[in-house]
Order: structure tokens, then C-alpha cells, then sequence
């Protein structure tokens, strides 16, 4: 089975803890179980949208599919 390709970064991640979150220090455990969970997500939403696309006989996703999917 190939490897899933990583959606968002941990430095993009350590960066938003540190900036929004206020996080002085943050451990590396703590942005791959964000990062898992944020993969994990965005391919729940994603699928959602595809399957909403998809029954309106569109290709393209847009962002009303985006937004019904979360």
C-alpha cells in the first residue's frame, strides 16, 4: 500500500501552536499526532465533498461541498 502524501507540514503546524496557540515550546509528538489527525480529517472532508461533487454530476469541488461536508 503506498504511503499517503502529507497534507500540511510540521513546520506549518509547530509554527500555528506556537503563534495562535501561544506555545512557548512544543513537542514533536504532540505536531505528528496533530498532523495525523489533521490527515485523517481532511481526507474524511474530502470524500465527503468528491461523493457531494460527484451527485450534483460536477467534477469540480467547490466550496459549498466543502462546507456541507465539515
Amino acid at each position: 500500500m503506498a504511503k499517503k502524501p502529507i497534507v500540511v507540514t510540521k513546520t506549518a503546524l509547530r509554527r500555528l501552536m506556537k503563534i495562535e496557540g501561544d506555545a512557548k515550546i512544543v513537542s514533536a509528538d504532540a505536531i505528528d499526532a496533530l498532523q495525523e489527525y489533521l490527515q485523517e480529517k481532511a481526507i474524511e472532508i474530502t470524500k465527503k465533498a468528491l461523493a457531494l461533487a460527484k451527485h450534483a454530476k460536477r467534477k469540480t469541488v467547490m466550496k459549498e461541498d466543502i462546507k456541507l461536508s465539515i
